[in-house]
């Protein structure tokens, strides 16, 4: 009792009674608080700076959750990134730093749809983002990139591809500037590092291909998806090293290239207006010939920030790469064991021997870049020639089977070389590319060495260039370059002349393509000028190039309006052989003339300026000008189908073709006979030709006609262009008849001219007759002696010149246009001739016209009396003067004196009645 009672002591409870509080307990915790309101109306605002894609998220909801755990929500993120920028493209301005940052590192995300909404983003992003705003962040870029391309696991290296193909297809030039780091990439994606043990004691590591069994695809089939972009890299490392000319046709010396002249006016250079800049070697690219050369800044660079532009590092990967390379050519290749008809190949094993030549090809142009470009081909010949005849050349030419169905039967396409698979692999273009890397390998001091597989190559490109396929421009090309390049090595005409008849029988078929065309002309151009820088000792003629080059005039006639930039490259070729004199060419030239100058459907008036600017300057080469091409020359001059200055231009290479040129040295005799020169100049000078003229005179009445009832001649109104232009060409006509040493006998046959074709006619063009009179004040001096016909026949058109200027309304913008050229023309012909004057004069027998007319003829006469070159011849015929005005006043008796009648009167007084009759200096011709 007495322990349980102890116990009972020690756990009293404590009893508690009604309505008294519970005491506190001596541990107890405090758990009473304050609060106070916090005003935050900032916070709770809406954002309405930065927009929304549908699930209200704006771009920096979105790049934060690219940091989430999950992959869904990453993947989202990216999607709905997409979404914003497409409905919001200047979203990528304001936040393309953290939009690039957070995308790029994303590459080496572990979830395949995470990476592959990534490269559907980047793609999107490329189409927007122009060079030089991704350009500060591309080395962010490049390194995520170079990261996923080594990543260990194989679907981020599969993915790294996919963000390879959209940067290469973006931006090329940004990534090929990191161009050792990435083909490092390359190399590691196919191949592993070996320390081999005959290579110990140099330190040096072998690659190897490598086999991965966990990738989703073989190994053949993963190569050639690593080969194809490599291709693709080093393709935009070729174009963006330099300026490239067509791969196919490229010379080794710049030297024998066509050059573009410059073009001068000596207008604008006389007054100052242009410049000339002169190079020792102009051309496209104008070169100084100078011992001395510039360091460039790529030689004060790290060897890793040059590149391939580097030799060093060029030849450090050729050495890792060609081995690879030859090892995938040998697991492609056809069986060696048993030989197989025309060594046929599988679809996959091409497209894989393809990757393997176009990348060695590559390699093989920026050998060429280089400054030791004999030494780099020495090199490569030693290193690489041996291993690529053993298994390139083994089983040269390559075929593939003929798996294609055709639903119509084509020659072109049940022919061997036009043969493609499902895959539409091209094993032509295989065969060509094989060609074109052997070819570079031999040259002119190893053809005996060389010739067992040089003439395999020189067979199969006859055979190709002559079985009647049709070839795209690539296969062209390709086939030309080589066939350029064997024409290099063995440079006697027992090897190039079947080579050129083989490319002559491409040419002549029919229906080519505009690219093969080209290609072709660019060929034969370059093998004509090199054949014409050979000496004329060792110059030997090809004959199928003269028949080429004398085909040239008739295809371009035939040609016309069809194709302008093929005619443009024929009328160059055509110029480049006649600047040379060619034998051949002028003399189909010379018979196809007449039809390439017609006026009508020739090829002068159907091409564009240019084109008709090369065409007159062929006129200085051919070898005779008859009257039958130069009246065709005069129409087209006439017709408006060129330019003024381009008239002029024609009228000036004829002139320096003509007897009266003024040569110290003697001209080719009979190129200009000097009576068609004159009937040339005297056609162009009238403007319009005789069935022309005679077609107008059966016109009557407004618009088209300006009549006065004082004059038998009748005005033709032209157009304000014809006119313009038949202006300027008179001004070049007068030029060239005023260098003709003999004036007055000049000036006789073009009174005879107008005498002939002029006088008689009632209806004449305002332009006819303003040029009628601007020649003759050019030509006329104190030994002429003007007929009565043509004196009258000139007063004529004067007076209705004149007539018709008064007349103009001043709402008729397009005649009051002409109103200071013939102007000029009518006042400096009767200050040059007094008797033309008279004759004016004479004519004005106003009692013979309408009372509407005498306004006109007062104006007239006001307007002679105070022009200061005919005051003179004015003042001498005052009594006809006097005696018009007196039978102005007898037709206006009886009225009331109008204003034009008292002007009249006021001018007579002034300028007439208060001097003496005495003749006074004639004033200067305008």
């Amino acid at each position: 009792m007495t322990k349980k009672r102890k116990r009972q002591e020690d756990f009293q409870k404590v009893k508690l009674k009604v309505g008294k509080k519970k005491p506190k307990l001596e541990n107890a915790t405090d758990t009473t608080f304050k609060t106070k309101a916090i005003q935050i109306p900032e916070q709770l605002k809406e954002d309405g700076v930065l927009p929304t894609q549908n699930r209200k998220l704006n771009i920096k909801d979105l790049l934060s959750q690219m940091h989430h755990y999950s992959p869904g929500v990453k993947h989202n993120a990216l999607l709905g990134l997409k979404e914003l920028l497409s409905q919001y493209p200047f979203v990528i301005d304001a936040h393309l730093s953290s939009i690039i940052s957070e995308v790029a590192a994303v590459f080496t995300d572990k979830d395949s749809s995470v990476r592959g909404a990534a490269v559907h983003l980047l793609q999107f992003l490329a189409s927007k983002i122009r060079a030089e705003q991704i350009a500060p962040f591309f080395p962010l870029v490049s390194a995520h990139l170079s990261s996923a391309m080594t990543h260990i696991s194989e679907g981020i290296q599969e993915d790294s591809l996919k963000v390879l193909d959209v940067l290469l297809e973006a931006y090329p030039a940004l990534l090929t500037d990191r161009s050792i780091i990435l083909l490092k990439n390359f190399v590691e994606l196919i191949s592993h590092q070996q320390l081999s043990k005959r290579l110990k004691s140099r330190d040096k590591l072998s690659w190897m291909l490598s086999v991965n069994p966990n990738r989703r695809v073989t190994s053949q089939q993963w190569r050639l998806n690593v080969l194809t972009r490599l291709k693709k890299f080093l393709q935009a490392v070729v174009d963006g090293s330099s300026d490239t000319e067509d791969e196919g046709l490229q010379e080794q010396d710049s030297s024998h290239s066509v050059r573009t002249p410059i073009c001068i006016s000596w207008k604008l250079h006389a007054n100052n207006q242009q410049h000339i800049q002169l190079f020792e070697s102009g051309g496209l690219r104008p070169k100084i010939d100078s011992s001395f050369r510039l360091r460039s800044l790529t030689s004060v660079m790290d060897s890793a920030e040059k590149g391939l532009s580097s030799a060093e590092n060029l030849k450090g990967f050729i050495e890792i790469i060609i081995p690879l390379l030859i090892e995938c050519w040998i697991e492609a290749s056809p069986a060696q064991s048993a030989p197989i008809l025309g060594n046929l190949l599988e679809s996959e094993s091409q497209q894989l021997m393809q990757q393997v030549l176009s990348i060695i090809h590559l390699l093989w142009k920026l050998t060429k870049r280089h400054d030791e470009t004999y030494k780099m081909e020495l090199w490569l010949r030693m290193n690489y020639l041996v291993d690529f005849k053993h298994h390139f050349m083994r089983h040269f030419p390559y075929s593939l089977p003929d798996t294609v169905k055709h639903k119509k039967k084509d020659p072109c396409k049940s022919n061997r070389n036009c043969m493609k698979s499902s895959n539409n692999i091209d094993h032509l273009l295989l065969n060509l590319t094989l060609c074109d890397i052997m070819v570079s390998l031999a040259n002119t001091s190893t053809l005996q060495t060389d010739s067992g597989w040089l003439d395999m190559i020189r067979k199969f490109v006859t055979d190709t260039l002559q079985d009647g396929s049709k070839l795209n421009s690539k296969q062209v090309n390709r086939l030309l370059g080589v066939t350029w390049r064997l024409m290099q090595i063995q440079q006697n005409k027992v090897a190039t002349e079947p080579l050129i008849k083989a490319v002559y029988t491409l040419y002549q078929q029919r229906n080519l393509l505009f690219p093969v065309r080209t290609l072709l002309l660019k060929f034969f151009s370059r093998v004509y000028l090199k054949e014409d820088l050979r000496t004329q000792r060792f110059r030997s003629r090809s004959k199928v190039l003269s028949r080429w080059l004398a085909g040239l005039p008739q295809q371009l006639a035939l040609l016309g309006l069809r194709n302008p930039e093929l005619s443009n490259q024929l009328i160059d070729i055509i110029h480049s052989a006649a600047s040379r004199s060619n034998k051949e060419l002028l003399q189909s030239l010379q018979a196809t003339a007449a039809r390439i100058y017609d006026p009508l459907e020739g090829t002068l008036v159907l091409l564009p300026a240019e084109a008709q600017r090369r065409l007159v300057q062929l006129l200085y080469f051919l070898p005779c000008l008859p009257a039958s091409l130069l009246a065709c020359l005069s129409r087209c001059c006439i017709m408006g189908r060129m330019s003024s200055d381009l008239a002029a231009t024609l009228i000036g290479i004829l002139h320096m073709r003509s007897s009266f040129a003024g040569w110290k040295c003697q001209v080719q005799d009979n190129s200009v006979n000097d009576v068609d020169y004159f009937s040339f100049l005297f056609s162009t000078l009238i403007g319009f030709s005789r069935e022309e003229l005679t077609s107008l005179q059966g016109i009557r009445g407004k618009p088209h006609i300006s009549q006065t009832q004082l004059s038998p001649i009748r005005l033709y109104l032209t157009d304000l262009d014809q006119f313009l232009h038949h202006w300027a060409v008179t001004e070049v006509i007068c030029h060239s008849l005023s260098t003709i040493p003999s004036q007055s006998q000049c000036f006789d046959i073009l009174q005879t001219g107008i005498c002939k074709y002029l006088v008689g006619l009632v209806v004449i063009p305002d332009s006819t007759a303003g040029s009628v009179l601007c020649a003759i004040n050019k030509l006329l001096d104190q030994a002429c002696m003007i007929s009565e016909n043509l004196h009258r026949f000139l007063a004529s058109c004067c007076y209705s010149l004149l007539y018709f200027l008064l007349t103009i309304d001043r709402e008729d913008a397009e005649h009051l246009q002409k109103r200071d050229m013939l102007w000029r023309s009518c006042i400096s012909a009767l200050a040059l001739l007094p008797r033309l004057l008279r004759l004016m004069l004479q004519s004005l027998q106003v009692s013979r016209i309408c009372r509407e007319e005498l306004p006109v003829v007062a104006q007239l006469l006001r307007l002679l009396m105070q022009h200061g070159q005919l005051r003179s011849h004015m003042i001498t015929n005052e009594f006809l003067v006097q005696q018009i005005i007196k039978d102005i006043m007898t037709l206006k008796s009886g009225e009331v004196q109008e204003q034009w009648l008292t002007d009249l009167h006021y001018c007579f007084n002034i300028y007439l009645a208060s001097h003496p009759q005495t003749p006074g200096p004639v004033n200067t011709v305008y």
